[in-house]
């Protein structure tokens, strides 16, 4: 069995070249080592940004001292495992060279024995600027590559783009929601491990089959040993146990062993059945010896993309267990920017926020990291699908052999690293390079094909289809076969001519609709642009006031300071919320009321989106909205800003991804439809109770409809004359409320008003609130005299309602219940409010 000795602690660092050093946190990174030293100020206050561009210009040393025994080094081997360098490091042992890293994605073994010795040892890293290391490549190369969300004028760079050139979290160079912080340091856990005879360096449990019946499965033990061995091996799966003799050969080597488990447990996504998992632990054995033992937990499930023609084009949907999911998710970026400060509880936060949310699927996106094994694992246990891209994103990469070697060694090394995890539900090779550069077309892309010449063209997309089209897909094949792989998205079809790339128009593959928000395009445009899965879409708000008074003063409130525009990395974003916000709501009185009203724009365009794509299920499978989370406090597309707080889009995302959902569709100029969604697999039934209402809550019509439903549907099961429902009332003093209940209980409900809020005739509501604080749990009873929208509930303590941002009708009392944020326990567990302000949106306009 082996011997591990952790070296995390007791580590120093400088800039290469100074007398002094500082303490220093394995793991971490030079920026976050710098502030706890006091040597910078907090990077993501005012403008600090800018004034630490300095950095990533200079190379830096850690180095730390520990002790070895005279037993440890009796061991045959010592490997030195380094779990993650950013990136470009040089590692010396007792001042005698080890290794040479050039890829943060990448964890490095090396035999360490030579050089350790009794006593104390000093192990030393040099880390190499990133910018001084690239800039080279970029001048051999002799003309840049296309990097759209590099942003080199905040570093100082001009128009030099470098990111391209390392195999480093692209997102640290700068993106439209993020600032520019290029980080070196070690990011990952670093250990000794000693062992004689044999180690077991991997255990993968391949999937063969899996139904209700029958899991076939093979069980894949990669094993070294320093001398020839036999014996049993022994596999255990909780109470299941199975037994075979082994034979090892020094070296390296693979045993494997098929298995049959009958009647298995079924992993499922949130809301369609249990997050079974099972243990798997193989053992080599010398009678009631164990030698070498390695554990795995997974769980037994089918996934696979399926895309088969039909009447409009190809579909593009998941099939779990041999059930079709609607994906109902967003997008996930990296929770920092520096990644090493991202807890246990920040993780937990988000995952448990995304199932509180009623998601079924994350999609872990190409511009950030692969993420920590804590982030799979919470998605087993949760219940959530993840789209997992490769780390490339919005560029066009080299295609030198040293390049291609690397990205063949991180995808291998990622690949095994997560294919255990019975979340993972897709491999994609990037984010949206396809249509970005649009070989096949020269009218189509974002334009960047003009700036080549011919010969240029070719070289790159000759790189591009090395990387994308050959290597990760070969190694997904052999390495994780059981799950698809799909080469950029969004992708029309991999069909080599002007078809293959996305349009808005396309009826194949996955589109990222983005006519909302970039130009202008009005919310019912979501309704009409609408693919087979729509894997991004977005719009921005800011956060809340007190995240923006978190990096600004008092005086920089308002949208033209340098501040604002410095935590906006849009371009023109302030403006374009504020020409959205014109047209779709009243005019906030303040810049706090104008926070507010950004929240309430983003949400109802997010509720268009989400609930058009739920209305065309079938045709659309999928809906995984831009994005779920921050890395820095800013103004962003996010629905949970960087400090974990709910902005109303993931309240509204909660109530749209409902798995039982009521739509009301008034897109049409003279219909009104009714829409019952169900993403259960059994069937239901249940009463429709439709109502048209003016603003006092006086009942003005009224319907009800028995609705028996299928599993797995999506029927318009209403439709009204608009001319039949208004009958020359003002249409800015009515609503129409439609509640789907079973068993007396309403399971979902929906108000369609029929102009936009700007248009709205309220009065000023009075509202009334009964408190109880009983067993250690705040809840609220809010009550109306006349209709309020938009009700906004602020608590003292951190945390989250059971419901926000919403509007509250005469007659129908909503209860809430508070869920205060804890470091410790799960999540979402009811708790004390302390003071709660209420208001409306009557309290926010002029």
């Amino acid at each position: 069995m082996s011997l591990t000795l952790t070296l995390t602690n007791n580590w120093k660092f400088r800039a290469a070249g100074d007398s002094l050093w500082l303490p220093a946190q394995v793991p971490g990174c030079v920026h976050t080592d710098l502030l706890r030293n006091d040597k910078i100020p907090a990077p993501f206050y005012g403008t600090n940004e800018k004034e630490l561009q300095w950095i990533d210009k200079r190379d830096w040393e850690y180095e730390t001292e520990f002790d070895i025994s005279e037993e440890l080094l009796l061991q045959e081997r010592i490997e030195l495992e380094l779990d993650g360098l950013d990136t470009y490091a040089d590692v010396s042992l007792n001042g005698q060279a080890l290794l040479a890293a050039d890829n943060m994605f990448r964890s490095w073994t090396v035999d360490a024995k030579p050089l350790l010795r009794a006593g104390e040892n000093r192990l030393h890293i040099r880390f190499r600027s990133p910018i001084q290391e690239d800039l080279p490549k970029l001048e051999k190369l002799g003309y840049p590559l296309p990097a759209s969300n590099d942003q080199s004028d905040v570093g100082e760079l001009g128009e030099r783009r470098v990111s391209i050139f390392s195999r480093k979290a692209p997102y640290h160079y700068g993106w439209d929601w993020g600032p520019r912080f290029v980080t070196s340091g070690i990011w990952k856990d670093i250990r000794l491990v000693a062992w004689s005879g044999i180690r077991l360096r991997d255990l993968y449990v391949r999937q063969n089959k899996i139904t209700a019946d029958t899991a076939l499965l093979t069980v894949v033990l990669e094993a070294e040993a320093t001398r020839d061995w036999e014996g049993q091996l022994r596999l255990q799966a909780d109470d299941l146990q199975w037994e075979e003799a082994v034979r090892l050969q020094t070296g390296s080597q693979t045993v494997q062993l098929d298995i049959t488990i009958d009647s298995p447990r079924l992993w499922w996504s949130r809301g369609l059945g249990e997050q079974a998992r099972y243990t798997f632990t193989a053992a080599l054995r010398q009678g009631n010896e164990a030698i070498a033992e390695k554990s795995v937990k997974t769980g037994l499930r089918s996934i696979r993309l399926v895309r088969e023609d039909d009447e409009h084009g190809a579909g593009f949907q998941f099939e779990l267990n041999g059930f079709p999911v609607f994906a109902k998710g967003a997008n996930h970026i990296p929770n920092d920017s520096f990644i090493t400060e991202v807890s246990e509880e920040r993780y937990r936060h988000e995952i448990a926020s995304a199932v509180q949310s009623n998601m079924n699927m994350l999609r872990v996106w190409g511009g950030g990291v692969y993420e920590s094994d804590l982030f799979y694992e919470l998605c087993d246990e949760y219940g959530l699908l993840v789209w997992q891209d490769f780390m490339f994103a919005c560029s066009m990469y080299p295609g030198d052999q040293a390049f291609l070697d690397s990205v063949r060694a991180e995808a291998e090394q990622q690949i095994k690293r997560l294919r255990n995890h019975p979340c993972l539900a897709l491999w994609c090779g990037n984010n949206e390079i396809d249509t970005a550069w649009a070989h096949y077309d020269e009218n189509h892309g974002w334009g960047w094909k003009k700036h080549y010449t011919p010969e240029q063209r070719e070289e790159m997309w000759t790189s591009y289809t090395a990387v994308f089209h050959r290597i990760l897909p070969s190694a997904i094949f052999e390495l994780h076969g059981e799950v698809d792989y799909w080469p950029s998205s969004p992708l029309h079809s991999l069909s080599g001519d002007a078809r293959q790339h996305a349009r808005y128009d396309s009826t194949s593959g996955d589109m990222h609709y983005w006519g909302v928000w970039h130009n202008l395009e009005p919310f019912d445009q979501y309704n009409r642009i609408i693919g087979r899965f729509m894997s991004e879409y977005g719009f921005q708000s800011f956060p809340e006031r007190r995240t923006v008074l978190s990096y600004a003063e008092e005086s920089d409130l308002y949208l033209e300071s340098e501040v604002m525009l410095r935590h906006q990395k849009n371009g023109q974003g302030n403006q374009l919320i504020r020409q959205y916000m014109e047209k779709y709501l009243p005019e906030p009185k303040d810049f706090s009321s104008f926070l507010y009203m950004s929240h309430i724009l983003q949400a109802e365009a997010m509720k268009t989106a989400i609930e058009a794509h739920r209305r065309r299920k079938f045709y659309c499978m999928g809906t995984l909205y831009w994005q779920m989370n921050d890395c820095w406090p800013v103004a962003s597309w996010s629905s949970m800003d960087y400090y974990g707080r709910w902005k109303a889009t993931q309240y509204y995302a909660r109530r749209s991804f409902r798995d039982v959902l009521v739509s009301i569709d008034g897109t049409r100029e003279e219909r009104i439809d009714i829409h019952l969604i169900s993403d259960l697999r059994d069937a239901l039934s249940g009463t429709l109770e439709l109502q048209l209402l003016d603003f006092s809550g006086r009942e003005l019509q009224a319907w009800h409809q028995e609705i028996t439903l299928s599993g797995n549907a999506a029927e318009r099961v209403r439709s009204f004359s608009r001319k039949e429902l208004l009958e020359r009332r003002d249409p800015g003093a009515v609503l129409l409320l439609a509640r789907f209940a079973q068993a007396g209980t309403v399971v979902d409900s929906k108000v369609h008003y029929f102009v936009s809020a700007k248009e709205l005739v309220l009065p000023r509501p009075e509202l009334r609130t009964t408190r109880s604080d009983e067993d250690g749990r705040t809840s609220l009873t809010l009550e109306t005299d006349s209709l309020a929208v938009q009700i906004c509930l602020t608590a003292e303590q951190e945390g989250t309602f059971s419901d926000n941002f919403f509007d509250l009708l005469p007659g129908y009392p909503v209860t809430v219940e508070f869920y205060p944020r804890s470091i410790e326990g799960e999540p979402f567990v009811p708790g004390l409010a302390g003071s709660v302000e209420i208001r409306s949106m009557a309290d926010y306009v002029k």
